[in-house]
């Protein structure tokens, strides 16, 4: 089971790290830029469901001539599990996964082309993809429009089974246009196609047929794709706003809805400090079932594949401990979310007799690091 998850959290978390970026930076256009050179060190930490994870991760990116950008990442995950699908089939296990990031910026004139590579290790799991994405400024940089791509192969293995090995292959493509509409006014939409192969569910998973437990049995194909919409707006006296929504839809018939929002405000010269809220809502896939009452070609019981919402609210608070002026810039960040996720057809397993008591559970999650700009 850890395979799936901790890869789930670990996307989860690099879309945290970047929620509002700088969101008070939306005054006028000006020509494609490399990204500044930083340091940073991270200590995050998950907790929800019957699982913790956390560790630390490092990220360093410097500049050559002005032409070039280098960066490398070094992330750990920590992960104790006791979710309610361990503790119905399975005992609570720990295991640690890690995870390398390399990547290269190129600037030219109003064009930047990133290349990066990305290797994600554990016990029974290896993800290997590399990315290669374009952007380029036209009309007079008041617009940007963004092309990519990434490649990647996955590795399934079983602890308990040595003979087991199997692949999963990925394709993602993304395309994005980012307009200036005001001085004070962003918009942005993307559009992410995303096609799997191989083998997709978790070997250590299991469905329930008549309420008997029998092995997971998922599709080898899988298509999905989402489209994304972004407002960033600057209020004036050093506040800033955004409003975001995002709809999936798949082959396996899931179909979700997510809203965003988040408010921004400068606080005297160094504390920045951000609130956001964010609504998910998705319908459960073809093959899903709490307990089958026939047999099927594919059926599974994992709950992210059923019917369920979710709801965060969370904030952020960043200091900058020291700055000089064109050379440094030390900055102290903590973030918090709370999370509360409702199940609507996903219900507890007692004593091995599926109930109709919803599955339902509340999440933390804790990013606290230290960022240098130079």
């Amino acid at each position: 089971m850890a395979a799936t998850d901790s890869r789930r959290l670990a996307r989860f978390w690099q879309r945290l790290a970047g929620l509002f970026g700088s969101l008070l930076a939306v005054g006028g256009a000006k020509a494609i830029e490399l990204p500044e050179n930083r340091a940073e060190a991270l200590y995050h930490l998950y907790k929800g469901g019957g699982v913790t994870a956390d560790g630390p991760a490092l990220l360093v990116r410097k500049s050559l001539a002005d032409k070039v950008s280098l960066s490398g990442s070094y992330y750990v995950d920590a992960v104790s599990n006791a979710s309610i699908d361990v503790v119905t089939t399975a005992s609570p296990f720990k295991e640690t996964r890690k995870a390398y990031d390399l990547g290269v910026d190129y600037a030219y004139r109003d064009s930047l082309m990133s290349l990066g590579v990305y290797r994600s290790k554990e016990p029974d799991y290896q993800a290997d993809s590399f990315s290669l994405d374009v952007a380029q400024e036209v009309f007079g940089n008041m617009t940007t429009i963004a092309l990519g791509y990434t490649r990647g192969v996955d590795k399934v293995l079983k602890s308990n089974e040595p003979s087991f090995a199997d692949n999963a292959k990925h394709w993602q493509y993304r395309l994005g246009v980012t307009q200036v509409l005001t001085p004070r006014m962003l918009a942005s939409a993307n559009l992410e196609v995303v096609s799997d192969d191989g083998f997709l569910g978790n070997p250590y998973r299991v469905a329930r047929v008549f309420g008997t437990t029998v092995a997971e049995r998922m599709p080898r194909t899988r298509t999905s794709r989402a489209v994304k919409f972004r407002v960033i707006g600057d209020l004036g006296d050093r506040n800033a706003a955004r409003a975001e929504y995002r709809y999936f839809w798949d082959t396996w018939d899931i179909k979700a809805h997510t809203l965003e929002a988040g408010y921004s405000r400068y606080v005297g010269s160094d504390w920045l400090a951000d609130g956001f809220t964010r609504f998910y809502k998705q319908s459960s896939a073809l093959f899903y079932s709490n307990n089958a009452t026939s047999e099927t070609l594919y059926v599974s019981r994992n709950r992210q594949l059923s019917a369920f919402r979710s709801f965060g609210l969370g904030g952020k608070l960043s200091y900058v401990a020291k700055r000089v002026p064109g050379q440094y810039e030390l900055r102290i960040v903590g973030s918090y979310e709370r999370i509360r996720f409702d199940y609507s057809d996903f219900t507890l397993v007692r004593s091995g007799i599926v109930t109709n008591e919803a599955y339902q559970f509340n999440a933390n999650l804790l990013q606290l690091y230290v960022t240098a700009t130079f």
